[in-house]
């Protein structure tokens, strides 16, 4: 135990700073050093605001510079408003399924039109909804050795992810999409092998228009990516606030 003298002029009993890596290694096997209090080692452990709140720092875009949560929130805010009018599109869909399938056994007259419409919906539907779902994290991701690293790691690699293919993939599947779409608008493309022959550029205009959406999202990930590779503190919700 050693007396340090504060800058009030009154004496502080504790551990010296060279001790604190024998107080980890003690304490990682279960028992702590002679003359220590098991509190005082959790607290020194502690981050700084996990120190003076008794909590872990919460996670979140609250963690950034003003700057930076605006425009984070202001991107977010797109995909989270695209988001909720997308999910709109699921009650036509499964209005033309029940529809269709009420039409077809309890009445024996099927109809032409229920299978075109829910699979184009269907097919606008899961694209136009691609950016509130990466907004949202819930894109699938193999994370056998993602999950095991830390905030700085996983930052690092989604940089690099995002700046090496995300959005070079992205740019050239808009440039392809936006040509796509103006082709089938052009020639008032239509479904020939269906009887009722529906118009289909409404799904090839979904294309660009994902896609662009997906792009603007993309901005807000990297950022948030490149604060996690600097600070090791996550700008998400459900991730750690920082690590340790």
């Amino acid at each position: 135990m050693q007396r340090h003298l504060l800058s009030n002029g009154k004496e502080r009993h504790g551990p010296g700073p060279g001790r604190l890596s024998e107080i980890r290694q003690d304490t990682s096997t279960g028992r702590t050093p002679p003359g220590i209090r098991p509190d005082s080692i959790k607290r020194r452990t502690m981050e700084p605001e996990q120190r003076q709140t008794g909590r872990k720092p919460v996670a979140g875009i609250q963690n950034a510079s003003p700057g930076l949560a605006k425009i984070l929130k202001t991107i977010d805010q797109i995909s989270i408003v695209s988001g909720k009018i997308v999910a709109w599109m699921i009650l036509p869909m499964s209005f033309s399924l029940v529809y269709e399938v009420v039409a077809r056994y309890f009445f024996n007259a099927p109809t032409i039109w229920a299978s075109d419409i829910s699979q184009i919906l269907y097919g606008m539907f899961f694209m136009l909804g691609s950016a509130y779902t990466l907004q949202r994290q819930q894109h699938i991701r193999t994370d056998f050795l993602y999950g095991k690293w830390s905030l700085r790691t996983r930052g690092v690699v989604d940089v690099v992810c995002y700046v090496g293919l995300y959005f070079p993939a992205l740019i050239f599947f808009l440039w392809v999409g936006i040509e796509f779409a103006h082709r089938s608008i052009l020639f008032n493309e239509k479904i020939v092998t269906s009887p009722w022959m529906p118009i289909i550029w409404p799904l090839k205009l979904a294309i660009p228009v994902s896609t662009l959406l997906l792009l603007i999202q993309g901005v807000s990930e990297l950022l948030k990516s490149l604060h996690a590779a600097r600070t090791g503190v996550s700008l998400y919700e459900e991730q750690a606030g920082s690590e340790t």
